[in-house]
């Protein structure tokens, strides 16, 4: 496939959430099983090249993340169509009851949004952040999603883990009718805004530069699955006990649901999961869709990871399927050509696939010996997921995408399963 293919059929690592509902994806144990998938906000017949931007937006789901406006542009939105925020005045109240920029007038504007998700970019006095809140057309627990992000992000407070600051929180619904919260606005940029897969510079170039950016996206998890989450009052978040127990139950009863084709390499994956377990499963926060499309880097070099974004899928389970989410499709070698370029990021020059494994072990603790584990699972359950997308597809091209890129992933898990070496 040359790069006019849409993202999706390259989508071992497209970001879930632009297929998927927060609540239908992820690893959120305490959430129902998938029951729709959705591309949110894409207009019919839209092609995504890697490094692609979603219509409208610098980057997708977290463009809260946008740079600052340039020039000292105003940032209130002025086109109609645009989405606006259901009551500016309320809003204000709120914010002086909490001391946010009292008494200075409020500038605003829409960033992005989809049917789960609309992102404002807010300025009083000092105050420089973001609003995330659900549309008035998305569903009711949407509201309790957005109290589990801000709970994490509140909960990363005082950590070394690279975030967003957690300004503030409302779950009234007389202020805006949906719950909704702020957070700092990050200085930075996305490997989602970024031309047709072109780091910045010096990345571009500087290959040795470039390889630290792989080594500061998986210290990013490393420090995130040492924070205590007990300590944080994540308690009821997830429910981390019979984490890996339950997967392949729940998606297979998921896949029954859906199912509209046989999937070669599912009954082979599916053994191999229900015969084997990690090593030492060490229960801990995971971000549940982690890869370069979900996190920020700070400006120049060296590389420095600004924030970890898009909570949608977080909860407490096992942070080192966040590792298998990343390395499940990392090419061991980086030197160059096509089997370096990893969908929406050229991968030459990068550390390899040992070496970011390495780098995780070192600043984790935790060992790798069982990663093979952590692929096996982790194409397996994206390729159940993107399933769903395709036996919905109808004539929507993009969903059709889908049905060769389960086919691949499927096929690889079950391959993996099978000349895997793990005993455990």
């Amino acid at each position: 496939m040359n790069c006019e293919t849409v993202v999706i059929a390259r989508a071992l690592i497209v970001p879930c959430s632009w297929y998927c509902t927060p609540s239908e994806v992820a690893p959120v144990e305490s959430q129902p099983c998938p029951t729709r998938i959705s591309l949110r906000g894409l207009p019919s017949g839209t092609i995504l090249r890697p490094g692609a931007k979603m219509p409208g937006q610098r980057r997708r789901g977290f463009a809260i993340c946008e740079r600052a406006r340039p020039n000292g542009e105003p940032v209130t939105a002025t086109d109609d169509t645009t989405p606006t925020i259901a009551d500016v005045d309320r809003l204000v109240a709120w914010m002086d009851a909490e001391g946010l920029g009292t008494g200075a007038p409020l500038e605003h504007r829409y960033i992005s949004g989809g049917s789960q998700n609309e992102i404002y970019e807010l300025r009083r006095g000092d105050l420089h952040a973001a609003m995330r809140i659900p549309p008035p057309t998305a569903p009711a627990e949407r509201d309790a999603g957005i109290v589990r992000e801000w709970r994490i992000i509140e909960a990363l407070t005082g950590t070394d883990v690279p975030h967003t600051e957690a300004v503030a929180v409302c779950t009234d619904p007389a202020v805006l009718g949906r719950t909704f919260y702020l957070m700092g606005f990050v200085d930075g940029w996305s490997p989602m805004g970024m031309e047709r897969g072109v780091w910045p510079e010096p990345f571009n170039t500087d290959l040795e530069a470039r390889q630290g950016l792989a080594y500061q996206l998986v210290e990013g998890i490393a420090l995130l699955s040492k924070v205590d989450w007990k300590a944080k009052g994540l308690e009821d978040l997830g429910r981390p006990d019979g984490f890996h127990e339950r997967q392949v139950d729940r998606w297979t009863a998921f896949f029954e649901r859906i199912k509209g084709r046989e999937l070669p390499g599912f009954d082979e994956a599916s053994a191999w999961l229900r015969a084997h377990k990690p090593l030492d499963y060490i229960p801990g926060i995971m971000h549940g869709d982690y890869q370069f499309a979900n996190v920020m880097f700070k400006d120049g070099a060296p590389a420095r990871l600004a924030a970890i974004v898009d909570w949608e899928m977080g909860t407490v389970g096992d942070p080192k399927l966040d590792l298998g989410w990343v390395v499940h499709t990392w090419p061991e070698d980086t030197s160059g050509g096509e089997g370096s370029v990893g969908g929406y990021v050229d991968m030459t020059g990068m550390p390899s696939r040992a070496e970011v494994l390495q780098h995780y072990s070192e600043q984790s603790g935790r060992q790798v010996d069982d990663i093979d584990y952590y692929c096996v699972l982790a194409k397996w359950k994206l390729a159940v997921v993107l399933e769903q997308g395709y036996q919905r597809a109808g004539d929507d091209p993009k969903l059709q995408g889908f049905g060769p890129v389960v086919l691949d992933l499927m096929a690889a898990a079950g391959e993996l399963a099978e000349s895997s070496d793990y005993k455990g």
